[in-house]
């Protein structure tokens, strides 16, 4: 086993755990919504701040940080009805080729929401809700960690993937004597 693919092994550590936290964000918003909307129709009293909670961290949990989950478990949607009849090597060109795309979309995602996730912890971002605030700024941050762990797997993918297919990808083996 290579470096890359020790790296990318290693990594399965934090993409698990990000995986598990937007798992638990998701019921932990499911179990937040149950109180609230209970608490409204049963006891008149509905539990405060809860759009504000479910929209400013728990969505953002459940939605983003699972990223590099999908990355890793090629989870991503698929349409395979121009590429049934390709061969592998095209299969494998434009599998690097997406990969690729993919990187660059990601990385300016994840520099753009770094650029606001640090003016927001300047500013101190929070939300109002009834009868206080709810700070936001720290949530900010799950999207650059999540798209940036994603460019990293990515990243590493596509390296080992040209590694272990370098054949498929028409790259010429170099035989040891």
């Amino acid at each position: 086993m290579n470096f890359v693919d020790r790296v990318l092994k290693w990594l399965e550590i934090p993409i698990n755990i990000m995986m598990w936290g937007g798992l638990i964000a998701g019921f932990l918003m499911m179990m937040h919504v149950t109180v609230d909307v209970t608490g409204r129709t049963v006891f008149n009293h509905p539990f405060a701040g809860t759009t504000e909670i479910v929209s400013g961290w728990y969505m953002v949990a459940a939605a983003y940080l699972p990223w590099a989950w999908i990355a890793r478990s090629d989870g991503h949607i698929l349409v395979d009805l121009f590429t049934r009849a390709a061969s592998p090597r095209v299969l494998a060109i434009l599998d690097v080729l997406v990969k690729l795309l993919t990187i660059a979309w990601v990385s300016v995602f994840t520099w753009q929401t770094f650029i606001r996730a640090v003016q927001q912890t300047r500013a101190g971002e929070v939300w109002e809700a009834a009868g206080g605030f709810i700070p936001i700024w720290p949530s900010r941050w799950m999207l650059p960690l999540a798209g940036g762990l994603m460019v990293l797997y990515l990243v590493l993918r596509v390296v080992s993937d040209i590694g272990h297919h370098s054949h498929r990808l028409g790259t010429p083996k170099v035989e040891q004597v």
